[in-house]
């Protein structure tokens, strides 16, 4: 059944771990970010705030769940905007920070520098402005949980990707570091490992034929917020490579210093 503003509750598949919560997710108007907000409010979180460009492009989300949907402007690569973001989002307990860039570039391409600045800056400096306006919201709201959108490529370089996967091995790191600073302030911290879904992103990077929905992630960090789980790996790509990367990955998150 097509859920709309009219039906949606009466259908909703309620997780105790989320009924009553409040979450906020970057780039909530389209692929990932719309899959996850949707995946949030009908498993019974009560309001997220949207995290745009252009409000009006979750004009769809809103007339499907109304007052549920709170829309705030948001421009990944300036940190005035997130600030304002964490001043507003007072109430939240769940951080998605989905939004990211991609472009084409290789080490021995002159663009490169170009591309890699590019991308670091809104793969991996927007990301430590996130953690730093959001940790102490979550804090404050009893620990709650942050969850940053990694990749396959943040562990494998995938030409003629250099640049992005430099940009999301980088965010991967920056989200271990997260996961150890906020562990006594009690903030899950969630690393989604995603190969190719098919989203606008990946059908401009010629990666989205034969990928699976969206809503695969979402419901792979529903599990994760359930669990405890740092690691998410929704689709049966970052799976597989999970069977070998995932051991590893644990056994060395968990070496004590």
């Amino acid at each position: 059944m097509e859920i709309n503003s009219k039906n949606y509750k009466d259908n909703m598949m309620i997780n105790n771990e989320l009924q009553n919560r409040t979450a906020l997710v970057t780039g909530a108007n389209r692929g990932i970010g719309k899959a996850i907000t949707e995946g949030f409010l009908n498993a019974g979180i009560k309001k997220v705030y949207t995290a745009v460009r252009d409000k009006s492009s979750v004009k769809n989300l809103i007339n499907t769940y109304g007052d549920n949907i709170v829309p705030i402007e948001f421009e990944l690569t300036q940190k005035e905007t997130i600030e304002e973001m964490a001043k507003i989002a007072q109430d939240v307990d769940i951080v998605v920070s989905n939004a990211g860039v991609i472009k084409l570039s290789t080490p021995v391409e002159g663009e490169m520098f170009d591309a890699l600045k590019y991308q670091m800056e809104g793969n991996v400096f927007s990301l430590v402005h996130m953690a730093q306006a959001f940790g102490p919201v979550l804090k404050k709201n009893g620990g709650g949980a942050f969850v940053q959108m990694n990749s396959l490529a943040s562990i494998k370089n995938f030409l003629p990707f250099t640049g992005y996967s430099a940009s999301k091995a980088a965010s991967y790191a920056i989200t271990q570091g997260l996961r150890e600073a906020w562990s006594g302030q009690g903030t899950q911290v969630i690393s989604v490992i995603a190969g190719p879904i098919k989203t606008d992103m990946s059908k401009s990077a010629g990666m989205a034929e034969g990928a699976p929905e969206p809503s695969l992630v979402a419901d792979g960090i529903i599990t994760a917020l359930g669990n405890g789980n740092f690691f998410v790996y929704p689709d049966k790509i970052a799976q597989s490579v999970a069977e070998t990367y995932g051991p590893f990955a644990k056994n060395v998150l968990e070496i004590e210093h």
